[in-house]
């Protein structure tokens, strides 16, 4: 049972891990890349996450209401987090490249 008990422990603190990174990304990131985004609003998110991180801090892996939290961090990691990188230019494709550059190399204006 002791076994059982220091799992959920450890599941309990990846939940509140997760949803901390979740609400300092969503933190750093820019207000007008959600808008840009169509993704509601950054307070909106702000306050979403905050809550789940509070509510993964209070209770515990068996209750309901931290389930609800990970579903709400779950969508803005997957969903949200993506598209307000991609708006705001920290997606993954290449590095360091133009904003002239097209999908085949830099656009050199027809010369």
């Amino acid at each position: 049972m002791q076994g059982f008990n220091s799992f959920l422990s450890l599941l309990n603190l990846a939940l509140i891990v997760f949803s901390g990174f979740a609400l300092v990304d969503a933190a750093i990131r820019r207000e007008d890349a959600f808008r840009a985004a169509d993704k509601k609003t950054k307070p909106f998110w702000l306050i979403i996450l905050a809550l789940a991180f509070v509510v993964n801090w209070i209770f515990g892996i068996l209750s309901f209401l931290p389930i609800i939290g990970l579903v709400a961090t779950i969508v803005y990691m997957v969903d949200v987090r993506p598209a307000v990188r991609q708006v705001s230019g920290g997606g993954g494709g290449r590095r360091g490249g133009s904003s002239s550059d097209g999908p085949y190399g830099p656009y050199n204006g027809g010369r």
